[in-house]
């Protein structure tokens, strides 16, 4: 099992990604992490969207996501350790990575 990331490595391991933070509003108080991407419309956002599904599926490792038009909501938290690790940073550099190279 992944083991929680210390509050002092998460805060470190975040400033290395760019646009990903503590998650807000009503998720404040869970330990997890969150960025929303937008693209220029919404084949491009579902396109992103298959790419990062099929990457997480080889990590065993599944963000919760939201899906409006052209706009992904993500939120990346390890349930079984109770919030973020190496996994969901890993997740989320991989996410970024395929965000620039979504077309647009």
């Amino acid at each position: 099992m992944a083991e929680r990331l210390t509050a002092e490595a998460r805060k470190q391991a975040l400033g290395d990604i760019a646009g990903w933070t503590e998650v807000q509003g009503e998720l404040q108080g869970r330990d997890a992490i969150g960025k929303t991407f937008i693209f220029k419309d919404f084949n491009e956002a579902f396109g992103f969207m298959t790419r990062a599904a099929l990457i997480a599926e080889k990590m065993d490792h599944h963000p919760e996501w939201r899906n409006v038009y052209k706009t992904v909501e993500v939120v990346l938290s390890t349930h079984d350790a109770g919030g973020v690790t190496e996994l969901d940073i890993r997740l989320a550099k991989a996410m970024n990575a395929i965000a620039k190279l979504t077309p647009g």
